[in-house]
């Protein structure tokens, strides 16, 4: 069977009428979606409606804005485009990107083909303990102990959380001094290297439907050459995930691209420009970040920014990614 042609039909069959607001809306999903979204037998009208409109809204933001609008236009997926016919909802997308119903429609067409392949690709969000409203991260490279911040802010999605466990942003590096500012105590994990997975434990347990805010403070032992990548990779659905990374104004690389839903560990893929700033920074904002993909930023090594003593190196500075085998001794 083809599931790509599959899930197309049944995209297809779900944008007639009311879009996900159809009535029996368990009847009109197919199996391929009900997998793909996460939908159980034991799901009900109100959360199968729930499940695709998170599913399809959070993948439409993968689209071009064209191409988002009218998916949003033609499931219904919001409150204002909630609209009896599918007719009716193409009107309104074609006032909104300026364009006519026949156009719409052949976006909407397009879209569906994405869509189909998005959703058997990009992972779903599983069910957790919490997950992550907003993470703040600032990475300095201009000094001699480069630094990562991060400042979480979780929401439980069970009751009694009393620990946090997550992933450290520099997995497997040694000698890594790592401080709790605030929001709880530190409980060290085992795993493939020293604090690969670390631990908040909470000053109480809290019920579910609470936020909670806390900061870890990461110090690398040495300095990274200005080259490379700062990719944040995600174990938690992330709506909004805020990033600055201070090269200096004596290191600033000549380029800088933004990275998002980087599937490889890599980060060699090159996405849209970004400037600097005179002081040597970049600032992103990623919203909707999926677990199991990586966002962040890559920049340009050569040219202005090198420091002469460490020509010779070729480490880089990547939360998430970096290890003892990416930096070299010289360093």
């Amino acid at each position: 069977m083809n599931t790509h042609r599959e899930l197309v039909r049944e995209l297809r069959s779900l944008r007639k009428g009311r879009g996900v607001y159809n009535g029996r809306i368990g009847e009109r999903i197919g199996p391929n979606l009900r997998v793909l979204c996460g939908i159980t037998e034991d799901d009900g009208p109100v959360t199968i409606r729930g499940k695709l409109i998170s599913r399809l809204a959070d993948l439409s933001e993968h689209l071009p804005e064209d191409m988002r609008v009218s998916t949003v236009a033609a499931f219904a997926l919001t409150t204002e485009v909630r609209l009896p016919l599918y007719q009716d909802r193409i009107l309104w997308a074609a006032a909104r990107i300026d364009r006519d119903a026949r156009t719409v429609r052949r976006r909407v067409d397009d879209a569906i083909d994405q869509l189909a392949e998005l959703v058997a690709t990009t992972p779903c969000a599983t069910a957790g303990a919490w997950h992550t409203a907003e993470l703040h991260v600032v990475v300095t490279l201009d000094r001699l102990q480069p630094e990562v911040l991060e400042q979480y802010r979780i929401v439980t999605d069970q009751d009694g959380v009393h620990e946090l466990d997550f992933m450290s942003p520099l997995a497997g590096q040694r000698r890594l001094e790592v401080d709790v500012l605030y929001g709880g105590t530190l409980q060290e994990r085992g795993g493939a290297g020293p604090r690969d997975r670390l631990a908040i434990a909470l000053p109480e347990p809290l019920p579910r439907g609470r936020s909670h805010d806390f900061a870890v403070r990461f110090r690398l032992p040495r300095l990274p050459v200005m080259r490379s990548y700062v990719v944040q990779a995600l174990e938690h659905p992330c709506e909004l995930f805020d990033l600055r990374v201070r090269f200096g104004r004596d290191r600033t690389p000549p380029h800088v691209w933004t990275l998002r839903d980087v599937r490889e560990k890599t980060g060699s893929q090159h996405g849209h420009q970004h400037p600097v700033d005179r002081a040597g920074e970049v600032h992103l904002r990623f919203r909707r970040l999926l677990p199991g993909l990586s966002y962040g930023a890559r920049w340009d090594a050569g040219g202005a920014g090198r420091d002469r003593h460490l020509d010779n190196c070729t480490c880089g500075a990547q939360p998430g990614l970096l290890s003892d085998e990416d930096v070299p001794d010289a360093c």
